[in-house]
Formats: structure tokens, C-alpha cells, sequence
């Protein structure tokens, strides 16, 4: 057997290049490049192997140098989530915080079941000089590290203590990165003194591999189950949910439900699934959801989940369902499996096909689907409201939500994440593209969006990309504006500042904590608290100083003006614009479960206590 002498992080950098996927024939890199932040755990390792890679031309695996490490793991996911999962980044830390810096992003990857492969640098196998600057020292064992961490937010961890053990774990991670059911993060743990140790390599582990991505046909028995239960309803509802997005089955969706008269709402992972002026299209559902859709879930004798996991944002925290039966198309046996269902563990794509030609001229009861019609009109007319809600001190929210979604393409992307505007966006956002709506709501991770933005841009140059940040998650992270500037890339940032954190700040509110902690003030001497006048902190001067180009709206007319300009620049553009944290969003329809203080001495925390209880007699399993 011939073999090639390299380092282990030679021998990764070479084997990463080479690793495609492959489904319904179309072939791509599977690992599209790497990001990196370089320090004394990977910098004469994987560094120097990037660096090679780059002059000599040996492997394919670009490098852009990213500004923080947890941002860099939400960029490689974003360009996961516009790929279908069919590709993604590499990212590479040095040892200890640089490499802890990323769980965040783990977690964030595993919960939305979107592929990230994570390069952590770790202790000296050897032990030789332990310990090491930034080694954890742990009395229960010396193999432990802070990398360990990583373990229950990846789905594959190992730890590559001998080069040798590169071979088996390297193939094992790509077999996770491929699956569609147990995709997420996936951690390689790489002491920093086997990064560079030296090994004879068999030329085979080099070789171009093709993962098929597969699509599992229905199983018979579990088809006829679930078409039996379709066949005797007369009320059903579609749940559309990123599972569809991911699977490529919207156009599949649209032409079934459309056939059949099923209204079809949506979760965040699955908004766009369907046109929201399709006929059957009743909006979002939960508790950021239209009221035509939870009114319709309320309503519905079968519930069709198709590609969800019954977040308890989709499912009002148990509340939104009435006394309903449910048939869940998933490839996951796990959610297939949720809210008691007749299972269908199958592809989106596969599964709706096999039910399209197993229902022969079944339809729902036309009634119904005209009913659901003219819900969802009245709930159109409810966004127009929104869009235009009257004189205020300044612009609602809404409204320039409203200003946007006027603006973009309709190949767009708009990126949004945590806050008050991913419920906004659900319940007002109109949509004709399955990728137009980026909104990270599996983790809610604030300062995901303009890292998410910069991974969009890579994995579509040929659509806009509108960045809407809150200024509470933009400064937690803007560090990827300079990435941006970096690399020669156009991302439209829309900086909403309101001076703290608004969604939280109605919660509080509502559950009797008077907004406290949640606005951006001095501390006023009298009170002790937090509630003084506002901090002059100037996002806009900051963006600035970071690389980008900055305008400054005031009214919503300014704002549409300069989104335009934005529009049509060829660099990185923020639009600076302060909105009313009070302003009215939309009507909502639906709870959602957050407990209350059950003894307090507070009037405000003692009426929200006796609200929680009431709805929490909503509440049911679904047995």
C-alpha cells in the first residue's frame, strides 16, 4: 500500500478537500472550506497545513479568517441552512477559550439539526510539558479537558490522542455530517502536539468520497396506517416545518396541498415552505403564530406534520391543538413519533408523494378549505394594519418590518434571530421563496445574525442578503462586519435600536417584572436600579468604525430610502433606524409557557400569577 508522509492536520486539511455529497444527482463539497482563528493550539498545526494547502496547491480548502470563534460556527451553519444541509464550513480554534468560545455554536448547530464540523485544539497528548497555558486540571482524571464540553451539544465527539486515530474518526464524522436525521455539530478534538506529529498516511484515506444524502422511501405498513387516518378526515391541517425546506419537497407541498384543500401552516424552520398568497397558505402557527392558523389548529380533526418537531413555539406550549388525531412525515423517528402520531419516517419529499398517490380523489371537506381561505384573508388584512399602525414618537416595528419586506427580491434572504422581531416576522412576513426566511429559532441565539449573514453570502452570492439585528444582539456580536469588509462581501445590516432588549422587556411586563433588567439606562441614584436616562451608545458610529458603510434613518420614509441605497451598493451597508419599544406589534393568538413567581410580595407578579394558572389549564398531552 503506497503511502503519503504528512502531519495529522496535513493529512485532515487533505481529507476534508476531498469529501463531496451527493443526492438527486447533484454533487458538491461537502466541507466548502474553513474558518479560523488562529493561536498557540493550532497555529503550527492546522495553520501551517491551511497555509500549505493554499501555496502548493495540494488540497482545495479555502480559509477566511474569521474575527470570533462562536461567530464562526454560526456563519458555517447559515451556509448550511441555505445549502440543505448538503454542505458546510470547517471551523478551527486554538486551545481553550478560543476552542470553548465555539460550544455555543455547537449547541446552536445540534438543536437545529444542521451540519458544522468543529476543529477544537486540545492538551499535549504526550502530557510532556503538562500543564499547559489554558490547560483545565482536573482531579478526577488526567484525559479530561474543557473540550468536553463539547460532548452533549455535538453529534459525534472524539478525540484524536494518535494520529493513527485520524483515519476511523474522520470517516465517522463525515457519516454524521451526511445523515439527515442525526446531522448537528460534529466535534474533533486535536491535541495540539498531534496536529503536528508526523504520520505515514495510506494515499487511500485521501481519495475523493461521494456521501449520498438519502431519501427513505415510506414503509408500507406505516403508509397505509397514515393514509387511513387522512382518508376519515374532514378538518385537516398541514404543518409545515424545516424538514420540508431541507428536503426539497416545497413544490411538492404546494402542488398536494393544493390538490387536496389542506390549509397549510408553518413553523420558523418551515416558513416559505408555501407562497403566502398560495390558496391554501393560513400563515404561522404557535404562539407567534396568524390567528388563521391556530384558529384552524384549534379546529382540526388530523393534524399532517410534515418535517417538525413540535417546538413548543409551533404547538402554543401545548395549548394551539384541539382534539385532533396526527400523521407525522418525518425522517426522524423521533419526531415522527411525537403527539401520539401514526408515523410515516420517510424523506418530505418521498413521503408526500407516496400520500399524493395513495389518497386517489380524496379531498377535505370544501367547506372547510373555504373557511381556512377567508381566514387567511382577514389575517392579510391585519399585516396591512400592522404595516401602517398611525403617528407614533417614533417608527414601530412593524413598520419597518413592513418597509423591508416591500423592499427585498423575492430571492432574497432576510436573517433574524432572537427578540421581539423573530414573532413579528412569523406573524407578518410575506414569503414566495423557501430560503427568504433565515430566522435561527431552534436556539434563539442572540448575536447569530450578522455572522449568519456572512455564511449566507458564501453559500449564495446570487441573492441579497438583509441582516436584521437588534441592538441588544448586536453587541453581543458585530465582530463579523469586518469579515465582511475582509472578504469583498455585500450584506445589508438593518440595526433596529431601541435601546434594550424589547422582547424581553414585554415579558417581563407581562409577567409582572416590570421590564426591569431589560433597558440600556444609567443607574439612578435614587432608585439603585437601572431605570435612568438613556446611554448614548452610538451603533451606528460603531458599525462605522468596523469597516461598513452607514446611513441613518429616522422616519420610516428615511428608511426606505435608505434601503434603496443600501440596495444598490456593492459593500457591506448598515441602516441605522430607532423604533419604538412600546410600539404595538401584532395581535397575538396563542400562549406561550413561562412560569410565573408563585408567591411574591409584588401586585404586578401576583395578577400574572393568577393569568399563568388559568392558561395553563389549556395545557394537554396528546395521548
Amino acid at each position: 500500500m503506497s503511502t503519503i508522509r504528512l502531519t495529522t492536520a496535513q493529512a485532515l486539511v487533505r481529507f476534508l478537500a476531498a469529501q463531496y455529497t451527493e443526492r438527486d444527482g447533484e454533487r458538491r463539497r461537502l466541507v466548502n472550506g474553513a474558518f479560523g482563528i488562529f493561536g498557540h493550539g493550532n497555529v503550527a498545526g492546522l495553520g501551517q497545513a491551511l497555509l500549505q494547502a493554499a501555496r502548493t496547491g495540494e488540497a482545495d480548502l479555502p480559509y477566511l479568517l474569521a474575527r470570533n470563534e462562536q461567530a464562526m460556527v454560526h456563519a458555517a451553519v447559515a451556509y448550511a441552512k441555505v445549502a440543505d444541509r448538503l454542505s458546510t464550513y470547517a471551523c478551527t480554534a486554538s486551545i481553550g477559550p478560543g476552542s470553548t468560545n465555539m460550544v455555543t455554536g455547537a449547541a446552536l448547530a445540534t438543536i437545529n439539526r444542521l451540519p458544522v464540523i468543529l476543529l477544537p485544539s486540545d492538551v499535549f497528548a504526550t502530557r510532556a510539558p503538562d500543564p499547559v497555558l489554558q490547560q483545565l486540571e482536573d482531579t478526577r482524571g488526567g484525559d479530561v479537558s474543557v473540550n468536553d464540553a463539547f460532548r452533549p451539544v455535538s453529534k459525534y465527539f472524539d478525540r484524536v490522542w494518535r494520529p493513527e486515530q485520524l483515519i476511523p474518526a474522520a470517516l465517522a464524522a463525515m457519516r454524521v455530517l451526511t445523515d439527515p436525521v442525526e446531522t448537528g455539530a460534529v466535534t474533533l478534538c486535536l491535541p495540539q502536539d498531534v496536529q503536528a506529529e508526523a504520520h505515514d498516511w495510506p494515499a487511500e484515506f485521501f481519495r475523493e468520497r461521494v456521501w449520498t444524502v438519502r431519501r427513505p422511501e415510506p414503509d408500507a405498513a406505516e403508509l397505509e396506517a397514515a393514509l387511513a387516518v387522512l382518508r376519515g378526515a374532514e378538518r385537516p391541517l398541514i404543518v409545515a416545518g424545516g424538514g420540508a425546506v431541507y428536503s426539497r419537497a416545497t413544490e411538492e407541498l404546494r402542488a398536494f396541498a393544493a390538490a387536496r384543500g389542506i390549509p397549510v401552516a408553518e413553523t420558523h424552520a418551515g416558513r416559505g415552505s408555501v407562497q403566502w398568497d398560495h390558496p391554501q397558505a393560513v400563515g404561522a402557527l404557535g404562539a407567534t403564530g396568524s390567528r388563521a392558523a391556530n384558529v384552524l389548529a384549534a379546529e382540526a380533526d388530523v393534524v399532517l406534520g410534515i418535517g417538525t418537531r413540535y417546538s413548543d413555539f409551533t404547538t402554543a406550549s401545548h395549548t394551539v391543538f384541539g382534539d385532533a388525531a396526527f400523521v407525522n412525515l418525518n425522517v426522524a423517528a423521533l419526531d415522527a413519533a411525537k403527539h401520539a402520531a401514526a408515523t410515516l419516517v420517510a424523506d418530505a419529499r418521498a413521503g408526500i408523494t407516496a400520500l399524493d398517490r395513495g389518497l386517489g380523489d380524496w379531498r377535505a371537506d370544501a367547506a372547510w378549505t373555504a373557511r381556512a381561505a377567508a381566514l387567511a384573508g382577514e389575517w392579510q388584512a391585519v399585516i396591512d394594519a400592522a404595516k401602517h399602525p398611525g403617528p407614533g414618537p417614533l417608527p414601530a416595528q412593524t413598520e419597518i418590518l413592513g418597509a423591508l419586506n416591500d423592499a427585498v427580491d423575492e430571492r432574497d434572504i432576510v436573517v433574524n434571530a432572537a427578540g421581539s422581531m423573530p414573532g413579528d416576522l412569523q406573524m407578518m412576513w410575506r414569503s414566495r421563496d423557501p430560503k427568504q426566511y433565515h430566522v435561527e429559532y431552534g436556539y434563539s441565539c442572540m448575536g447569530y445574525e450578522i455572522a449568519a449573514g456572512l455564511g449566507c453570502e458564501l453559500a449564495d452570492p446570487d441573492r441579497g442578503v438583509y441582516v436584521l439585528v437588534g441592538d441588544g444582539s448586536y453587541l453581543m456580536l458585530a465582530s463579523e462586519i469586518p469579515t465582511l469588509v475582509a472578504e469583498g462581501l455585500k450584506v445589508v445590516i438593518v440595526i433596529v435600536q431601541n435601546h434594550g432588549f424589547a422582547s424581553i422587556g414585554a415579558l417581563s411586563e407581562s409577567l409582572g417584572s416590570q421590564r426591569f433588567g431589560t433597558a440600556y439606562r444609567y443607574r439612578d441614584a435614587e432608585s439603585g436600579l437601572l431605570d435612568g436616562d438613556v446611554l448614548p451608545v452610538d451603533l451606528a458610529a460603531n458599525a462605522a468604525s468596523l469597516g461598513a458603510t452607514v446611513l441613518k434613518a429616522a422616519t420610516v420614509a428615511e428608511f426606505k430610502e435608505a434601503l434603496a441605497t443600501a440596495k444598490a451598493a456593492a459593500t457591506t451597508t448598515v441602516v441605522h433606524v430607532e423604533t419604538d419599544p412600546r410600539s404595538p406589534g401584532l395581535p397575538q393568538s396563542a400562549w406561550w409557557d413561562v412560569p410565573v413567581s408563585e408567591v411574591s410580595e409584588l401586585d404586578s407578579t401576583r395578577a400574572a400569577f393568577d393569568a399563568y394558572t388559568d392558561s395553563r389549564r389549556a395545557q394537554r398531552h396528546y395521548l
